[in-house]
């Protein structure tokens, strides 16, 4: 989802977020049980050949659940393994390496960072040993750079150190599109304009068509905004121009159709939008407007009551300035 500001923002009304609410607000969090209960509580789907993806849950972050919450996974190739996504915490990212080294004896060769959030990245320091190549977003180290220790001692304080992990650096870094050659199958990647984040990066798997955009893509879960509006908005078309049929989303089912989940997705950044230039043109103070904008939507999203508030709030700020 969305990240945690790099230093936490007050709410609409004032008051100083709650420190679990500091830590989570935005975040895209799609909770797991404890990793000692995950083994019990998920699985990994193999959704193309040599592609296996573990569904979060639909929730909040806890310190049951070790922040393994993002859709996770692996392609495995002829050369070696690309982890798709490495989890949100080391526990997260341990589970997962045991679950590529049940299928496959080969090397991971690539972790790919798709943007700045917890749940997608802290995982990978269960792979440093591996010393694999880190795929990222070329304004991804700058993120990091002023968000990332500040996510690790939110995490730290939730999960304990010895759960939590390194923040981890990429490697290689994707200003436009870059390619990945796994020997039978290649993987290319988008960087995109600021829009969930400023750090989003989609692929595509050459051997089935299947799209990973990531969190640009939520499914049943409401998008958390943390880039800009108009910006998802534009980046949403462009997923859509790929040409991909199904895709994995960063949270929801481990694959979708990828049309009608862009689908709703742009009805509620489009409702998002349009209420709040509405509330502006109304004069309607921004804590007025975070309890109105897009309540038609309530009933599509889950957890719409826990980020449509935050959601516009930040489209509050991007767009009275317009």
């Amino acid at each position: 989802m969305t990240a945690f500001a790099v230093h936490p923002r007050t709410s609409a009304a004032g008051r100083a977020p709650s420190r679990r609410h500091a830590l989570f607000a935005g975040l895209c969090l799609c909770c797991l049980p404890t990793l000692g209960r995950a083994a019990e509580s998920f699985a990994m789907e193999e959704v193309g050949p040599g592609i296996f993806v573990r569904k979060g849950l639909i929730a909040d972050a806890t310190p049951e659940n070790a922040d393994a919450i993002a859709n996770i996974g692996f392609v495995i190739g002829r050369t070696g393994v690309l982890v798709t996504e490495s989890g949100g915490s080391l526990a997260d990212g341990q589970w997962l390496r045991a679950e590529i080294a049940k299928r496959t004896a080969k090397p991971v060769t690539h972790v790919v960072l798709t943007h700045v959030h917890p749940d997608h990245v802290f995982g990978a320091g269960a792979f440093v040993q591996d010393k694999p190549v880190f795929i990222g977003h070329a304004k991804l180290t700058e993120a990091l750079s002023a968000r990332g220790e500040f996510y690790r001692k939110r995490l730290v304080d939730l999960l304990g150190e010895e759960r939590t992990g390194p923040v981890v650096y990429p490697t290689m870094t994707v200003t436009d599109t870059a390619e990945i050659d796994l020997g039978d199958r290649r993987l290319t990647f988008t960087a995109h304009g600021p829009a969930h984040t400023t750090s989003d990066l989609s692929m595509i798997d050459s051997g089935t068509g299947l799209l990973f955009p990531a969190d640009l893509l939520f499914v049943n879960r409401i998008p958390s905004l943390d880039g800009s509006l108009k910006g998802w908005i534009r980046e949403a078309e462009r997923l859509k121009a790929l040409g991909a049929a199904r895709a994995v989303p960063g949270h929801g089912p481990v694959t979708v159709d990828l049309a009608p989940a862009l689908a709703d997705l742009a009805g509620y950044l489009t409702a998002l939008r349009d209420g709040t230039r509405a509330a502006i043109a109304k004069d309607v103070p921004i804590e007025k407007a975070v309890d109105s904008v897009a309540k038609a939507q309530r009933d599509k999203w889950a957890l719409f009551d826990t980020y449509n508030g935050r959601n516009v709030t930040v489209a509050y700020q991007e767009l009275e300035w317009e």
